[in-house]
């Protein structure tokens, strides 16, 4: 089974978080695992775009440490790295999801 590399948190700079949440598209999929609080799949979070143009957002959420991805089967189950992030970066994703 294919293993994703997660990035540690605390040798990445929040810069490579606030470029990953530049994009609507990467922030849409934030603020709804943000309101969810559970892993969603990709194709729960898909926004009717095309498979491939998601996989390429996932991965750069994925890279720049905002979410972690687990495989079962063939589903990814996507997860906001939410409680880490809020220990590094204090207050970041509140202040950018929720305005």
């Amino acid at each position: 089974m294919k293993q994703l590399q997660h990035p540690d948190l605390e040798n990445l700079p929040v810069t490579d978080i606030l470029y990953a949440l530049a994009d609507p598209i990467r922030l849409e999929v934030v603020t709804r695992l943000y309101e969810s609080e559970e892993a969603l799949t990709c194709s729960q979070l898909s926004l009717d775009r095309p498979r491939s143009s998601m996989s390429h957002h996932f991965k750069v959420l994925r890279e720049a440490g905002v979410i972690r991805t687990h495989i079962a089967g063939k589903e990814h189950f996507n997860l906001l790295r939410k409680a880490e992030i809020q220990k590094r970066f204090p207050g970041l994703l509140d202040s950018i999801v929720t305005h």
